[in-house]
């Protein structure tokens, strides 16, 4: 949050220890709201501006950032355990983490609770998790939010793509096989936790349909 310095994020206004104070964050919006309401399309949009302005901060040196590859243990576990779609996963992510473009300081959890509406600020970030890595990665997580039945609908995942692959000017193949690495290494976290991994797999599913043998 102190690298992006109030830029497409939250301020800071005091630090100790682990515990940050934040600006409050005033406004009335909801970008779930949006969602729900038939307005999912301009909420795709501002989610793509805001992640713009964090990746458009320049990287600076900082010990705490994580790796982007390390997040992805769970996906390589679930592939030797349990095989099928997250053997498939993980063999795309391993071609992203081979070839990797647009290396920046990536917010890691972006996703539509996570932005807020902040008045005359606009809309701004909160809660990143500190990871250093391919942009492409953070506009995965809008493809499984901020509900089921968003979520999994082929119309809406279709169109999102569209609308993220233009606005954060993403080509659409690398798009797709990073939105197959997140959704799953989503999927491997809900089992490792006892939960349903139903919509991120499904999310998963649709993307590989759409990638199918294509390069990327």
């Amino acid at each position: 949050m102190m690298l992006w310095d109030g830029r497409g994020a939250a301020r800071v206004l005091r630090q100790g220890g682990d515990a940050i104070l934040l600006e409050y964050l005033s406004g009335e919006q909801s970008l779930v709201k949006m969602a729900m309401e038939n307005q999912d399309d301009q909420a795709t949009c501002i989610i793509c501006q805001v992640v713009n302005q964090l990746h458009s901060q320049p990287i600076a040196p900082y010990a705490e950032l994580v790796s982007l590859s390390e997040r992805f243990k769970s996906l390589s576990l679930a592939a030797e355990e349990l095989g099928g779609v997250f053997s498939q996963a993980e063999s795309v992510a391993a071609r992203l983490f081979a070839q990797p473009q647009d290396i920046t300081i990536l917010h890691g959890d972006i996703h539509h609770g996570n932005i807020l509406d902040a008045g005359e600020r606009g809309w701004l970030a909160i809660d990143p998790k500190g990871l250093l890595g391919e942009r492409g990665f953070d506009f995965a997580n809008i493809f499984c939010n901020p509900r089921a039945d968003i979520a999994t609908s082929a119309q809406r995942f279709f169109r999102r793509l569209e609308i993220v692959t233009e606005t954060a000017n993403i080509e659409r193949n690398r798009l797709l096989a990073w939105i197959i690495s997140w959704s799953t290494l989503s999927a491997a976290w809900f089992i490792e936790e006892g939960g349903n991994p139903e919509t991120p797999l499904a999310v998963a599913q649709l993307a590989l349909r759409e990638l199918g043998d294509s390069d990327f």
